[in-house]
């Protein structure tokens, strides 16, 4: 199981929400660059960066930070937010991301998600919000009536990469992740799991590894020092 350090960028900032929500915005810092060493130095191998601005906007924001990061860190480095297009995934990959994160874009256009299989194999990340269960999109604004698990179920058999697992009612809080859900959607589909979501202390980080999941995001924890990053790592992966 691997740790995945997270970076969420909004106007240029390392930020994090509450709940999704974004007139609840705590700022940890300006320089993403920075931040992604810290976790590389720990010895991170997987960066998760997410891009609020085009999670919210639908075009991406901060591609150049990302890049800089891929060219400055020998981190792993997932991409999502404001992914929209074949062009945005090429400029990522080009840009040195090893996995790019599809969410809205796959759900709204099923069959343009489904095209995308033959041609990024293995590149592609689907990441899948929920709130009680139903399924979110436009950076968690509008909530539809498709469940995760129908999802997950779906592309059971496809060649994603991962799918990224969010509980929105748990991110941001420390509360501690959604266990049941996160263990059912994982035995619903032979897609690998990556948790995120309500992580706050490394016994939480700990129920996580007990389950059959390929890793877990890890972000207002590692800013507000409820716990080192190195501590997360060991947790996850000693």
């Amino acid at each position: 199981m691997h740790l995945f350090p997270a970076i969420d960028l909004r106007g240029g900032q390392v930020v994090r929400l509450y709940k999704g929500d974004y007139d609840q915005q705590t700022t940890y810092g300006n320089d993403p660059l920075s931040q992604a060493k810290v976790f590389g130095d720990a010895g991170s191998t997987w960066l998760h960066l997410v891009d609020l601005d085009g999670a919210r906007s639908g075009e991406m924001a901060h591609l150049q930070a990302i890049q800089s990061i891929c060219s400055h860190t020998n981190l792993k480095v997932e991409v999502g937010g404001g992914v929209r297009s074949a062009k945005t995934i090429d400029q990522l990959l080009a840009a040195g991301v090893e996995r790019v994160i599809l969410g809205t874009a796959a759900l709204k256009d099923w069959a343009w998600f489904e095209s995308l299989m033959n041609d990024y194999a293995g590149k592609l990340v689907l990441g899948l919000d929920a709130r009680n269960g139903m399924l979110a999109v436009s950076g968690w604004e509008q909530t539809t009536e498709t469940t995760a698990i129908e999802i997950a179920q779906r592309v059971t058999d496809w060649p994603l990469a991962a799918i990224v697992y969010t509980d929105i009612a748990m991110d941001g809080t420390m509360q501690g992740p959604n266990i049941p859900a996160t263990r059912e959607i994982a035995e619903s589909t032979k897609v690998p799991i990556v948790a995120s979501g309500g992580v706050g202390t490394l016994d939480h980080l700990r129920a996580v590894r007990q389950l059959p999941v390929q890793g877990a995001i890890v972000g207002k924890a590692l800013y507000e020092k409820a716990f080192t990053i190195d501590q997360a790592i060991a947790a996850v992966e000693s």
